[in-house]
């Protein structure tokens, strides 16, 4: 049952998130379009990678968008609007993995991946950037093993990883959304890098040089 968003065709290049709340919230339809179609599809990986189900995703992604609209008037515009929307994103998932769990039990979560604050994205140094074909092999080669490494990971160092990963936040954004310290945040985020790094020498595959920050 695919389900789709209709974006307004109004132009709110240059406006911020932020700002785009409140016009949202001062009854500008256009401006909470503006919104879908930048964090749509971002947000539909960032859930995508945490659940592995795309009709379950497709359903949270509605429901995602469906909270900011009916708690648009508790948002702060001191707050990051990326911050609070991936907060929400990221409450349903949790809620979405616990129902998982308690209709078929214990079981590994899976997901994907990152690396250091300013350095390339591991996610990225994966899959076909414009590479040639041997790198695209590669990537097609590694995917599955990152993927498996990655389900091993508790759920704390797991949605860290996600949302610096596949959100693209700042470790100082993801300890807000989780309720942890800064430092805490970047020992989930190293800890994850390591068992990557360690799996991937494990299988033989000589590419620890692209997972460096």
């Amino acid at each position: 049952h695919k389900r789709t968003f209709v974006f307004s065709t109004a132009d709110h290049r240059g406006i911020d998130d932020e700002r785009l709340m409140v016009k949202f919230v001062d009854g500008d339809t256009a401006a909470f379009d503006a919104l879908l179609a930048r964090y749509n599809r971002p947000i539909f990986n960032f859930i995508y990678r945490f659940v592995r189900n795309t009709d379950r995703a497709e359903d949270i992604l509605q429901d995602v968008f469906m909270r900011v609209v009916r708690s648009a008037k508790d948002y702060r515009r001191e707050s990051k609007f990326s911050t609070w929307l991936y907060a929400i994103a990221r409450n349903l998932c949790i809620d979405d993995r616990r129902r998982e769990v308690f209709r078929r039990g214990p079981s590994l979560d899976q997901p994907i991946g990152d690396d250091e604050e300013n350095g390339p994205a591991l996610i990225d140094s994966v899959p076909d950037r414009g590479a040639g074909a041997d790198e695209q092999a590669f990537g097609r080669e590694i995917q599955p093993r990152i993927t498996a490494a990655l389900a091993a990971l508790n759920p704390d160092q797991k949605e860290v990883f996600l949302l610096r990963e596949v959100g693209g936040l700042a470790f100082q954004e993801i300890a807000e959304i989780v309720g942890v310290s800064e430092n805490t945040v970047k020992s989930r985020m190293r800890y994850a890098i390591e068992h990557l790094r360690k799996t991937l020498e494990e299988a033989g595959i000589d590419r620890t040089a692209a997972l460096d920050g």
